[in-house]
C-alpha cells in the first residue's frame, strides 16, 4: 500500500474521529441551539481547515515519502508548502476543522472539547513528534525550528 493510501486510511482513522464522530456524539447529545445567519460564518472556517489538512496529508504523502501516522512517519522532512508557516500546519488544520463546527453548531460543549484536543496536540507534538523529528533528521530538523514557529503562522 502506497503513502497516498495509507494516509487516506489514517485520515479516516484519526482526524476522522477527532473532526467528525466525537464532534457528532458531542452535538448529538447537547442541547440544541437556534439556526440563524451566524452559522453560515463557520462553513468557510471548516472549508479552510479542511483544505489545510488536505495539502498538508498530500505533502507527507508525495513530498515525505510517508503519512500523518506516527507509526509511518514520513521519510524526508517536509519544509515546504504550509510547513514554510507553521510546524504543524496539519493540526492547525484539525483545530480549524473544529473551529468552524463550533461556530456552525453554535456548541460551547464542542468549543471545550477543541480547547482540549488544542491542548492535547500541543502534549504530543513536544513530548512525542519533536523528539522524533530530531531522532530521525538530526541538524535539519534543528535548523527548520529554528526558522518556523511551533503553532503561529509567520507571513
Amino acid at each position: 500500500m502506497g503513502p497516498a493510501l495509507k494516509t487516506l486510511l489514517f485520515t479516516f482513522i484519526a482526524p476522522g474521529t477527532v473532526t467528525v464522530l466525537l464532534p457528532y456524539l458531542i452535538v448529538s447529545r447537547t442541547e440544541a441551539w437556534p439556526i440563524g445567519p451566524f452559522q453560515y460564518a463557520g462553513l468557510p472556517v471548516l472549508v479552510a481547515g479542511v483544505a489545510t489538512y488536505a495539502w498538508c496529508a498530500w505533502s507527507f504523502a508525495i513530498k515525505g515519502l510517508g503519512t500523518p501516522a506516527p507509526i509511518d512517519p514520513p521519510k524526508k522532512l517536509v519544509v515546504e508548502g504550509l510547513y514554510r508557516y507553521t510546524r504543524n500546519p496539519m493540526y492547525v488544520g484539525v483545530l480549524t476543522i473544529l473551529a468552524g463546527e463550533v461556530i456552525w453548531f453554535v456548541s460551547p460543549m464542542l468549543l471545550v472539547y477543541a480547547g482540549v484536543i488544542a491542548c492535547l496536540f500541543n502534549a504530543f507534538v513536544r513530548l512525542y513528534e519533536e523528539p522524533k523529528l530530531l531522532d530521525l533528521f538530526g541538524g535539519q530538523y534543528t535548523a527548520y525550528r529554528k526558522e518556523v514557529p511551533r503553532w503561529f503562522v509567520r507571513l
